[in-house]
């Protein structure tokens, strides 16, 4: 075998070879992994690449949880939302970086991590926050796993089980005080929360609509935006108020404004980059919007119940009413009618009796 130099030789059958060291066993021996290539150029190639890829896994080895995640914030801060990213630093800074931020990545275990969960429980953190904070943990972790070809043992994680709320409805007599004293009392906010019971919008969606998104000949309302108050991380409790486009592709949508509400629209029309629920180019956030809704309840004294209740609501009249489900989850904005049927559809035993009598009247 023909030695050209130090780690490429050229082989009896023509090909060369080049090696580099990977580790040392228990006697202090090298152990070398081997690259191959039909030109001298190719092998050289080949042993360079292998060389870079392993000194980067070497020193991942020793790479600490909070390096990685710097890294990967930077890695993710350009393909998410604002809002998402603001939720991953603020689940790291606040929970898992003053836990494992200082130790390595290759210190953890599943064991480790179960853990860290089963203490969050105890400290009174409901299991699907708890559940929400290791999957943005696990996240990162997959990608310490591609970068540095770490071994992790990540499949062993147990994350806690939880049961969804289960929202009611507002019952039915309520419904009608609440309508009665909106249409007595209109302004814009008795008007924006008549389009969340009777159009199904989110809060952050309400308080995003623009004149501009209403079509006044197709008597179409398009959602467009969201908007939502979220957290400045790195240990500050300070929030801002962000504008940008709905959750998701599917929660950009057109939906069609009832008669009922139609006059309303027309009443209150106003220059189309004005907010429809501030009148103005000024926005109104979430919260001040469900203060504002609390107000309501009290003068109509009915129960409190949160402002997302309208949408609940308004899902379940609509199933109630004869509604297939495909329409209803294109209405919602859900990605598939699945999300609908779990998450918003539990009629009622009065709609349930109703359904089986009519079904009996065909004997």
């Amino acid at each position: 075998m023909l030695r050209l130099v130090e780690n490429i030789t050229k082989r009896k059958d023509g090909r060369f070879m080049g090696r580099f060291i990977v580790g040392y066993d228990n006697n202090g021996k090298a152990i070398y992994q081997y690259v191959y290539g039909k030109t001298y150029d190719e092998a050289e190639e080949k042993l360079i690449i292998g060389k870079e890829i392993e000194s980067r896994y070497l020193s991942g080895r020793n790479i600490s949880v909070k390096k990685v995640y710097n890294e990967w914030l930077n890695a993710v801060v350009n393909r998410v939302k604002e809002s998402s990213f603001a939720n991953y630093k603020l689940k790291f800074e606040k929970h898992i970086l003053p836990k494992f931020g200082d130790m390595s990545c290759t210190e953890l275990s599943a064991g480790i991590i179960n853990t860290f969960i089963n203490r969050k429980l105890a400290d009174g953190l409901s299991a699907s926050y708890v559940r929400d904070i290791i999957i943005v943990f696990k996240t990162m972790l997959k990608y310490a796993q591609e970068e540095y070809r770490l071994n992790l043992s990540l499949k062993n994680i147990v994350l806690p089980k939880y049961e969804r709320k289960t929202e009611q409805k507002i019952g039915d007599n309520d419904q009608r005080l609440l309508v009665g004293y909106l249409k007595r009392h209109m302004n814009l906010t008795s008007f924006g929360v008549l389009i969340s019971l009777l159009m199904g919008l989110r809060i952050g969606e309400l308080c995003g609509l623009k004149w501009s998104d209403v079509d006044f000949k197709n008597r179409t309302l398009n959602v467009n935006r969201t908007v939502q108050r979220i957290a400045i991380a790195e240990g500050s409790r300070k929030t801002k108020v962000i504008i940008s486009s709905p959750k998701s592709s599917t929660s950009r949508r057109s939906i069609t404004i009832p008669d009922f509400l139609m006059e309303y629209f027309e009443k209150f029309k106003l220059n189309g980059n004005h907010y429809i629920l501030s009148g103005s180019e000024k926005v109104i956030e979430p919260r001040t919007m469900q203060y504002r809704y609390k107000k309501v309840l009290q003068s109509v004294q009915i129960s409190y119940h949160n402002y997302h209740q309208l949408r609940h609501t308004f899902a379940t009249n609509c199933i109630q009413s004869g509604f297939d489900i495909k329409t209803l989850s294109n209405v919602l904005g859900h990605s598939n009618v699945n999300l609908t049927l779990s998450r918003y559809i539990h009629p009622d035993t009065t709609h349930e009796r109703r359904l089986i009598n009519n079904m009996c009247m065909l004997f």
